[in-house]
């Protein structure tokens, strides 16, 4: 995997270096210690992966990585000292299509190892998903058994949203217009590190009337509420139409994974109902649109044109599995006009 490194801290290069050598197939092709010296080397020598960091002179990581994206799109994870204290920038950079983000591992004695695997983890996943967009999968189209579904009268309207790359903007663009009074529950699976949950709901709450929560083990949904899934495990439906989390599948790259809670809601939760697929790397969620859509739900996916990465949305167009093809601002002025 041929790797770029964007930092200014001499320090932070050394360490994010060593890291890479320690796997074979890990090559570092270029360095660039800020920006606009990024996006010159990026267009000359596109890597499959850039390690960014956000604060750096000359140009920011969120400007590099949004032009980046726009003239020599490639992989981005956001490596930075503090992921807590920038939030805001973090989120940012995600929406121009940063994928992940993750701490800057440390030189030395000092450093601590778990920081040097959760930089090798995020690597990992993205190769792994780089491979699924290059070589899909073909999909097993089954049907879930009902072992028991809400009654109408006692259940909430609900709509289900997936989102991975470029997900932050474009979830806040749903939100933002839905009022206080909105009268169906919202359930949100937004690929990113659990440690970084909270930053993300702190994030949305400001961008909306709605409340927006974790999704906590045992949640009943109500109107009004955003519930957002906040550990590295999948939200899932159970069939007493409360929320939990569950670690199967293990080997899925996307955790916690879209399919996992489409398909439970498929299985346990009456239509109507809307489930959303947005902006993406992959394939995650696909297929679970499928089966709703095959369930009787009003399927959702997200145009290429208003898309930081046309993967995941695409994969359900070419399973027939969206009813309807939007832009987030279209998709928020749908939900307004229904549940308002």
């Amino acid at each position: 995997m041929r790797i770029a490194i964007v930092n200014d801290m001499v320090i932070a290069i050394e360490a994010m270096r060593r890291v890479l050598l320690s796997v074979a197939d890990y090559q570092v092709v270029w360095i660039a210690k800020n920006g606009a010296e990024a996006i010159a080397k990026c267009i000359q020598d596109t890597p499959d992966l850039i390690l960014m960091d956000l604060f750096m002179p000359v140009m920011d990581g969120v400007e590099a990585t949004q032009q980046i994206m726009q003239k020599a799109p490639c992989a981005i994870l956001i490596v930075t000292a503090d992921m807590k204290q920038s939030a805001a920038k973090v989120f940012e950079a995600m929406s121009y299509g940063a994928l992940d983000v993750v701490n800057t591992p440390i030189l030395g004695s000092s450093g601590d190892p778990e920081m040097t695997q959760a930089l090798l983890r995020k690597i990992s996943t993205i190769e792994k998903l780089i491979c699924k967009s290059a070589h899909p999968s073909t999909m097993i189209r089954t049907t879930p058994t009902r072992s028991f579904m809400p009654s109408v009268s006692t259940a909430p309207d609900l709509i289900a949203i997936g989102a991975s790359t470029g997900g932050p903007k474009a979830l806040a663009t749903i939100l933002a217009p839905l009022p206080a009074s909105f009268d169906a529950a919202i359930l949100i699976v937004q690929h990113i590190d659990a440690q970084f949950a909270e930053g993300l709901i702190d994030w949305l709450n400001d961008q909306t009337a709605l409340t927006v929560k974790k999704a906590m083990t045992g949640d009943r949904l109500t109107s009004a509420t955003a519930f957002v899934a906040c550990t590295d495990d999948h939200l899932a439906m159970q069939s007493n139409r409360t929320l939990a989390y569950v670690k199967e599948p293990l080997y899925y790259p996307y955790r916690p994974s879209v399919n996992v809670l489409f398909k439970s809601l498929a299985q346990y939760w009456r239509p109507p109902g809307t489930a959303i697929l947005l902006t993406g790397m992959g394939r995650d969620g696909a297929e679970g649109l499928s089966l709703l859509q095959q369930q009787g739900w009003y399927t959702i996916a997200q145009d290429e044109a208003s898309s930081v990465v046309y993967g995941m949305p695409k994969a359900a167009i070419e399973l027939h599995a969206a009813s309807e093809v939007w832009t987030p601002t279209e998709i928020a002025r749908h939900l307004t006009a229904k549940h308002s």
